[in-house]
């Protein structure tokens, strides 16, 4: 059996797709193995990272409820510093009054020695 050179191109043809084909084929088996790999890992982190936030949200909830605690004592301290800085203003105004008060009467008082002192020396 003889073949013809159009047959024997043919043959050379189909031999040489079948070769890349295989080459293909075995590039790709050679991409897959890592991709596996990094997909493996990749399961790995999602699961770490689930555990994560479930503990975070754990603990958020901890922190939450204790401010909820902590907030009505946080209040009480902001109003007792309010009503100390209301009793520190309150405290200057009556210490002005009395200074004012008693700077009039120590005037008074000195007016007063001073007209009995003149009298005595009138005497």
């Amino acid at each position: 059996m003889m073949m013809t050179a159009g047959a024997i191109a043919w043959l050379i043809i189909a031999i040489a797709i079948l070769l890349v084909l295989g080459a293909m084929a075995w590039l790709l088996f050679q991409i897959t193995q890592p991709l596996k790999n990094v997909l493996r890992d990749v399961d790995i982190i999602a699961r770490e990272t689930d555990d994560i936030m479930a503990n975070t949200n754990t603990l958020l909830e901890d922190v939450n409820s204790k401010v909820a605690v902590l907030d009505p004592a946080v209040q009480a301290v902001a109003d007792l510093g309010t009503s100390l800085s209301d009793l520190n203003v309150a405290t200057k105004d009556l210490t002005g009054h009395i200074k004012q008060r008693g700077a009039s009467k120590t005037a008074s008082a000195f007016s007063v020695a001073n007209s009995l002192r003149k009298h005595r020396k009138q005497k």
